[in-house]
């Protein structure tokens, strides 16, 4: 049995959080040269810190990422456990859920030699629009931070560090290297650092990651955020890294709080100790980087002499079942007319949708790991439906670019084995590297591999389709590409970068192909070449990224959509998959639109005149609009739902489980409707003038209605409030109140609820959001049962920021309900100033 995160032993808690032996740490920072502490504070490659053998220190190893821990290679050789998106975890609102989750990637990380997991992102969905929004938890302060804390705490309980990450008002990727956001103290404080907070004072996160944008005129890893609030007030005594390339500078990143550079070379080396030596930069300013490094060292088990934090075995957690479990606690069911759970006997089933098939289990970007399998919503409704037909049929396109040959249909022509040869080339022509592959979707990112001294690459590999027609066929990546048929150049083209971000040339590339006929069965010879543009120049002169593979030619839209009413119209239920491909939802570049790509739309409104037994399942990490979302049967929002998706979602749509979770971000009907919809940067400042007003508080500022609000979501049974109570009928500003909620299950089946408690202040002389999220606890019950939960709200979180937390004196109405639009009991508090 999994133990929860509030049935661990003490001991082994308190370990977790014990303070370094300060002392220990001074005598072995004593012993190091100048050469040797600024070499600690600098990376020695991607993904490690140096050792130093003489003091018993061996390399550290960090890794991406904050869904799964990928490891120092990018590697499908190497796989990893693919967790549901955050967006997934954040929509559980439930703390087992999220300490389980950190469990979890700390087990992975201990399996991979990772000592430090880049991880969780805790900025908030400002902006719907944000490209890496699914990598995020949430738009509330609250719900994040508390998220954010379990999490920290479920990794470091078991021996790995947590980073927190991007420190701070990281919240959109247009300009993210360059944007300058300009935000009040207020809104900065009562929401951008709030999670950052509790990861720190609650869960005392061993590091933390600082951004790249810049905060009020300082660049992140320059800023004076790093020391207060951070290591003043909050008492961090863990390592600030960078987020890669993030320093800009030697004198005043290496003057501020801000330890670890990463990657290697960087900029600091040897400049900084030239700075230290010439009296530019203080010693005693590296001392504290080298002592807080070392610190983390004897933490994780990377300095002789310290006892680490260990991991006990009856906490060990099956990776793949939590996966499917965490995936399917996220699914927020919007709309249900009845159709689900489904009822057997079903005789046919249609499922449709490009989705159904390519499922997105993860968002693009660094956080990107690559797992051994994934179970796509159609392999999962075959597996639970076996009496039945299951009729799988397209109906539109949601890929956009190349995708790569599925391992079934390619063979590496030296080996004989499934897979591709790659070949590694120097400027002279020579070949320098070789790997047998088993995708031909390739990221070196990190590993053995010199790339650096590449100027060009080959893919080989005998593809043979399965289906006769035209496809296309070709590349995706930066550079001069070739792309050889049987022995015959058919295609030639240079592609460049669109923009400037280098997240988004590396792992997000534009494609170029040529259109060819192919015959089911017959083996095409499929050598790709690229010619690297300015290969060995750069901040990440040691990464590179090729895709090759294929993309669909001459669809008719029409037929397709066509071809999935017939096939809705023939079935006892139509299960349409929509959502999002990797050119949409990734770290790089944010989003233009929140419709879906494609002609999802049209399709879903064709399905669901043919036939109004329609299930829509939503495939995407944030909101998307949904026009037809009155007229199906049921909407369920399934996010990118990690590699066990395709079981979660059929074990939700046949009843298996409760489809467990509540919206953790506004879904809007209209872009027009949206309060905040894009980060615009204007002049290189993102400014953040709408103050504490985001998310459902722009929302309520505006009187605008959503399709659903923040917290929204429904289960298989109905739930009726009985008894609220407040231990307390006054709170002070370092106090708290609790209110106890009796709930019972008035339904005919088990099931979960969501409490929520938002506050709400009649009449104040501070600007205040209409109502704010201010604690939820989540409850299960039997048929029949009922259930109580202790909601503690702090003092603290009825407060507001003026040059210090000051709580008004008064009467504040705490408001129990669902979500923030629907609440039944309002008890009053009154605070004492």
């Amino acid at each position: 049995m999994t133990r929860p995160a509030d049935s661990i032993p003490a001991a082994v808690a308190a370990r977790a959080v014990a303070p370094i032996d300060a002392a220990r740490l001074g005598e072995l920072v004593g012993r190091l040269s100048l050469d040797e502490k600024v070499r600690l504070v600098t990376g020695r490659d991607f993904w490690t810190t140096w050792p130093i053998e003489h003091i018993g220190l061996r390399a550290m190893t960090l890794s991406d990422g904050p869904s799964g821990v990928r490891g120092p290679v990018w590697d499908e050789r190497s796989p990893s456990l693919n967790l549901p998106s955050a967006t997934a975890l954040s929509a559980t609102w439930d703390l087992d859920v999220a300490w389980r989750y950190g469990a979890a990637a700390a087990a992975e990380a201990r399996r991979k030699g990772v000592d430090v997991v880049l991880g969780p992102t805790i900025n908030l969905h400002r902006t719907p629009t944000n490209g890496r929004h699914f990598e995020a938890f949430s738009e509330d302060p609250l719900l994040t931070a508390h998220l954010a804390a379990a999490y920290v705490r479920g990794v470091q309980q078991n021996g790995v560090a947590a980073t927190p990450k991007h420190y701070v008002a990281n919240d959109f990727e247009r300009e993210r290297f360059t944007a300058d956001v300009r935000v009040d103290e207020r809104p900065l404080r009562e929401l951008y650092l709030r999670a950052f907070e509790d990861a720190v004072r609650n869960a005392r996160a061993w590091a933390l990651m600082s951004a790249y944008n810049s905060i009020n005129g300082s660049t992140a890893t320059e800023s004076p955020l790093l020391h207060a609030p951070l290591n003043t007030e909050w008492g961090f005594d863990g390592v600030v890294v960078s987020d890669w390339t993030a320093v800009r500078s030697v004198e005043a990143s290496a003057a501020a709080d801000q330890d670890l550079e990463m990657p290697a070379p960087g900029v600091w080396g040897d400049a900084l100790a030239a700075a230290v030596r010439e009296g530019r930069v203080a010693e005693s300013a590296i001392d504290r980087k080298v002592t807080r490094i070392l610190g983390l060292a004897a933490r994780v088990g990377a300095l002789e002499g310290f006892e680490p934090v260990s991991v006990a075995p009856t906490w060990r957690e099956d990776g793949v079942g939590f996966a499917r479990e965490a995936a399917a606690e996220g699914m927020v069911l919007l709309r249900n007319d009845g159709v689900l759970p489904l009822a057997a006997p079903l005789a046919r089933v249609a499922v449709i949708g490009d989705n159904a098939v390519r499922a997105r289990t993860q968002g693009g970007g660094s956080a990107t790991v690559l797992p051994e399998s994934v179970t796509t919503p159609l392999d999962g409704l075959r597996r639970a439906l076996p009496d039945a037909e299951v009729d799988y049929r397209v109906g539109a396109l949601a890929q956009s670019g190349v995708a790569e040959f599925p391992l079934a249909q390619i063979r590496n022509p030296a080996t004989g084995e499934p897979g591709a040869r790659v070949r590694l080339f120097d400027a002279a022509g020579t070949e320098i590297h070789h790997e047998d592959r088993r995708a031909t979707s390739l990221v070196w990112f990190g590993g053995e591999a010199p790339v650096a001294r590449t100027a060009s690459i080959e893919l080989h590999t005998v593809y043979t389709p399965v289906e006769t027609g035209a496809v296309r066929i070709g590349f995706g990546s930066v550079g001069l590409g070739r792309v050889h048929l049987d022995g015959a150049l058919v295609h030639e083209a240079d592609v460049s970068a669109e923009g400037d971000d280098l997240g988004a040339a590396l792992l997000q590339p534009p494609s170029s192909t040529v259109e060819v006929d192919v015959v089911a069965g017959r083996p095409i010879d499929v050598r790709v070449t690229l010619a690297r543009h300015a290969p060995g120049t750069g901040d990440l002169d040691g990464a590179m990224g090729l895709d090759i593979g294929w993309e669909p030619a001459g669809v008719d839209a029409d037929a397709l959509i066509a071809e999935a009413v017939d096939a809705a119209a023939a079935a006892d239920v139509a299960v349409v998959v929509v959502g999002t491909g990797a050119k949409v939802e990734s770290e790089g570049f944010d989003r233009e639109s929140l419709a879906l790509p494609g002609r999802q739309d049209d399709l879903v409104a064709a399905v669901t005149a043919a036939n109004p037994r329609t299930v829509v399942v939503v495939n995407a990490g944030a909101p998307v609009l949904m026009p037809w979302r009155d007229d199906v049967a049921a909407v369920l929002v399934g996010w990118f739902g990690g590699q066990e998706f395709g079981s979660a979602l059929a074990d939700v749509l046949v009843g298996h489980a409760e489809p467990g979770g509540r919206l953790p971000t506004t879904w809007p009907v209209s872009e027009a409707d949206v309060p905040i919809l894009h980060a615009d940067v204007v002049g290189g400042r993102v400014r953040y003038d709408e103050g504490v007003h985001i998310g459902y508080r722009a929302w309520q500022r505006a009187g605008s209605r959503p399709a659903y609000a923040f917290g929204s979501g429904l289960g298989y049974t109905t739930w009726q409030v009985e008894d609220a109570r407040l231990s307390d009928a006054s709170v002070a500003l370092d106090g708290e109140v609790a209110l106890e909620v009796t709930v019972t299950n008035t339904g005919d089946r088990a099931g979960k609820h969501v409490l929520q408690v938002y506050a709400r202040r009649e009449a104040s002389v501070v600007d205040r959001p209409a109502s704010w999220l201010v604690g939820f606890a989540t409850v299960r019950a039997e048929p029949g049962e009922s259930a109580t939960a202790r909601i503690v709200v702090a003092g603290r979180d009825l407060a507001h920021w003026d040059d210090g937390w000051r709580l008004e004196a008064g009467e504040f109405v705490l408001a129990v309900g669902s979500s923030v639009e629907v609440t039944v009991r309002d008890l009053v508090v009154t605070a004492r100033a």
